[in-house]
């Protein structure tokens, strides 16, 4: 029975990474309707500004967190208004999803071998953040790093989503993912409500990827794996419904950590696939989304 506790509490621990990297691929995809490909890409760059804020400005740890936010936040701005913002303009009806796909892709693309050019695949780390590590109920230890990196991960979806609900900027990018044209006969500036939604879905990617230096260096690649459980979990959830990716990211978690204790290594990304393709076929809205989506037992 301990065991089974502590596996659970480690696969809760596990999904505080995949709840940050979902909300922020979800409220780019439910506001701006990008299926974002680069964002594993924004959660590599948040372990590289992490490392050089704390390894070369000798910043604390919470510091190199908040201006790796800041790094990725203005790099995601940037990246909208020069790419998305002129490819809206240019976009014919029905065009839209399949062009932001591929511009994501190139986008990541781009990124990854930047990273490559610069740095080369030498990883970058620190030894840990926050010193030591705590006993489980059985004799297993987990760090205190990675216990810090969900409590972060929770504040700020708490800070994020108390931003949505009670700030005027908040409730206007819920209204523009609503009803755009209902959002702009109100006075919303949608181009600048998508650079910033954009921007703080790479942030958020960011907070991501710095938190848990310790425990994944910065390397080019090592944004591929937390975009595809993001996606795990906006799948498990329902596309474009925010509200649960908690819970989604919690049992994606747990998904992982049980199985990788019952089959062993390599097999958590197997299990979890399995599970998403389950849902694919038989809920295919998730398991929180609104039915309109039909499985196949229902066509």
């Amino acid at each position: 029975m301990e065991m089974i506790l502590d596996l659970l509490l480690i696969g809760v621990l596990r999904g505080g990474t995949y709840i940050l990297m979902a909300m922020g691929l979800g409220i780019v995809f439910g506001v701006m309707n990008i299926p974002n490909f680069a964002h594993g890409e924004f959660y590599m760059l948040g372990a590289y500004f992490g490392y050089f804020a704390y390894t070369y400005f000798n910043l604390g740890p919470l510091a190199s967190i908040a201006a790796a936010a800041v790094g990725v936040f203005v790099i995601g701005a940037i990246i909208e208004v020069l790419l998305f913002r002129p490819l809206r303009s240019r976009s014919k009806e029905g065009t839209w999803l399949m062009n932001t796909f591929l511009l994501t892709l190139g986008i990541g693309i781009i990124l990854q071998n930047t990273m490559k050019a610069i740095f080369g695949f030498t990883f970058k780390g620190v030894p840990e953040f926050w010193s030591g590590s705590m006993n489980l109920l059985s004799d297993m230890r987990i760090p205190v790093d990675r216990v810090m990196g969900f409590v972060i991960a929770i504040v700020t979806v708490v800070i994020f989503w108390y931003f949505l609900n009670n700030t005027k900027t908040g409730r206007a990018i819920k209204a523009v993912s609503e009803d755009e044209v209902g959002s702009q006969l109100t006075g919303v500036n949608l181009k600048n409500i998508y650079t910033l939604t954009f921007a703080l879905s790479a942030g958020l990617a960011g907070v991501a990827g710095s938190s848990l230096l310790s425990i994944n260096s910065a390397y080019p690649m090592m944004g591929m794996m937390p975009l595809y459980k993001s996606w795990f979990v906006i799948i498990l959830i329902g596309m474009g419904n925010v509200g649960p990716i908690i819970i989604g990211g919690i049992i994606v978690g747990m998904l992982e950590t049980v199985s990788y204790y019952i089959f062993g290594a390599g097999w958590q990304n197997a299990v979890s696939l399995a599970v998403i393709i389950l849902i694919l076929i038989f809920k295919p809205e998730g398991l929180f989304g609104k039915k309109g989506v039909k499985s196949i037992w229902e066509q």
